[in-house]
């Protein structure tokens, strides 16, 4: 597989190309990556941190191409996704496309979508056709995008390299995430280009590990409730006992997603004082 080197254009296929953003961390792995798809007339997908050196890298990788950026396409307007489109709007003059902010989430960036997109619509164009799948689950404005010539999924933050996706109610949404998963499965999917980390050639085989990993965690999670009231930060311990307890504090989040799916479908209660069995 190519390097995750920041700043270097790197051709997946005839079509994409992949440049890392600047931002490691933990959350973010070796950085958000940003693609430019096409080659005449480029779409940049997730154009990443609101970095200005990232910006001129995918300015020097269109360059590279012989080619002109008319279209910014965002999987969701998350920080380390999306506010670079901004200073690219500037610089290109393209049009930005995705679904806008969602109100009273912390991390959405601030940035006006010129085209709103809905399942199924295509950016279809003479050299590539990308195919809008609403994703909601890591967060509801989430989409993916079927580059239908190659099979390619352009995943975000749906699907990772490496890990699992945290899923952070109230934007995230356990019972969305897994829906979105098991329509991802029926789509004629070869790779998956995702967010965070390399290409992914087993594609279907992810999907389907992921959506059992996440019923197997809700079954863990139903085993280690009981009809006594549990706070959230004593069931983590129990439920991710297979994940370092440094992690825990982030697996808190995907818990209480997993437990608001199972409220929703009427096998658990909350109370005050923590969750329990119905």
């Amino acid at each position: 597989m190519p390097e995750l080197t920041p700043g270097a254009a790197i051709r997946l296929s005839a079509r994409v190309t992949r440049v890392l953003a600047p931002n490691p961390g933990f959350m973010t792995g070796a950085g958000t990556n940003s693609y430019l798809i096409g080659q005449e007339e480029i779409a940049v997908l997730d154009p990443g941190p609101a970095v200005s050196s990232h910006v001129e890298a995918l300015l020097a990788a269109a360059n590279g191409l012989g080619g002109r950026i008319r279209w910014i396409v965002l999987t969701h307007t998350h920080e380390d996704h999306a506010p670079a489109a901004i200073e690219l709007q500037a610089r290109t003059g393209a049009l930005i496309l995705g679904q806008p902010p969602l109100p009273g989430d912390p991390a959405q960036a601030t940035i006006t979508v010129d085209t709103v997109l809905v399942h199924g619509e295509r950016l279809a164009t003479p050299g590539f056709s990308l195919r809008a799948l609403h994703t909601p689950g890591h967060v509801g404005n989430h989409l993916c995008y079927l580059l239908e010539e190659e099979q390619m999924l352009f995943s975000g933050d749906h699907l990772i390299n490496g890990s699992t996706v945290v899923i952070v109610p109230p934007s995230g949404n356990m019972a969305d995430y897994i829906r979105s998963l098991e329509m991802l499965g029926h789509e004629n999917i070869a790779s998956i280009a995702p967010g965070h980390g390399d290409t992914i050639a087993n594609a279907q085989a992810l999907i389907q590990y992921t959506i059992h990993h996440r019923l197997a965690r809700e079954a863990k999670v139903l085993g280690k409730l009981s009809h006594e009231v549990q706070t959230l930060a004593a069931l983590t311990p129990s439920v991710y006992d297979d994940v370092s307890p440094g992690l825990h504090a982030i697996a808190q989040y995907s818990l209480l997603a997993h437990l608001i799916k199972l409220r929703q479908e009427g096998k658990v209660q909350e109370s005050e004082n923590g969750w329990q069995l119905i």
